[in-house]
């Protein structure tokens, strides 16, 4: 499941508000556990996030909360949960004042991706300077479980960042705007 999603996903540009949603929700579930785990139950989060329509999840209230609480397909942890109920009404605020998520989040890279030159996996940083000032905005728009190291992953999965080493066929492909 993870090389798949690295030589078809990871780190290919997202300009679609439905599937910034989608990250938003599934890099805040995985903090603190494996990414792993979490594409294991992408289709659970999927089914039990309203096909990620942050317009829906943004109207889900106590019962619904209790239901996702009780769903194993996903990470049962409250705060996530919550957190997510609460982007959504964030995202759709930025939605609102932005047009759209995808104009507010890469205006805040520059409009295109990063070409990072890795190496080596070791010079991969967790964060940067980068996803630190898009933590805090984000933070300062009401989002949570947006820290800096979340922040990146999420850069990095959706193509804000192309940190695929050097000698990764996907560096060269994703470089040439592939």
């Amino acid at each position: 499941m993870a090389i798949r999603y690295h030589d078809e996903e990871w780190g290919v540009p997202v300009h679609d508000d439905v599937r910034w949603f989608e990250f938003l929700i599934l890099e805040g579930a995985q903090a603190g556990l494996s990414w792993d785990t979490i594409l294991r139950k992408r289709e659970n989060y999927r089914n039990a996030f309203a096909g990620f329509d942050p317009a829906r999840v943004a109207k889900f209230g106590e019962k619904k909360i209790a239901s996702l609480l009780a769903d194993a397909g996903i990470v049962r942890n409250r705060l996530k949960i919550v957190s997510a109920i609460g982007n959504a009404k964030a995202f759709l605020a930025v939605q609102k004042e932005f047009g759209s998520f995808d104009e507010y989040i890469w205006g805040m890279n520059g409009g295109g991706p990063r070409i990072n030159a890795w190496r080596a996996s070791g010079e991969v940083p967790a964060r940067t300077i980068e996803s630190d000032a898009m933590s805090k905005d984000l933070i300062a728009r009401g989002f949570k479980f947006v820290g800096s190291t979340i922040c990146y992953a999420m850069m990095q999965a959706t193509g804000l960042v192309n940190d695929h080493l050097v000698d990764c066929a996907r560096y060269k492909q994703l470089a040439r705007g592939r």
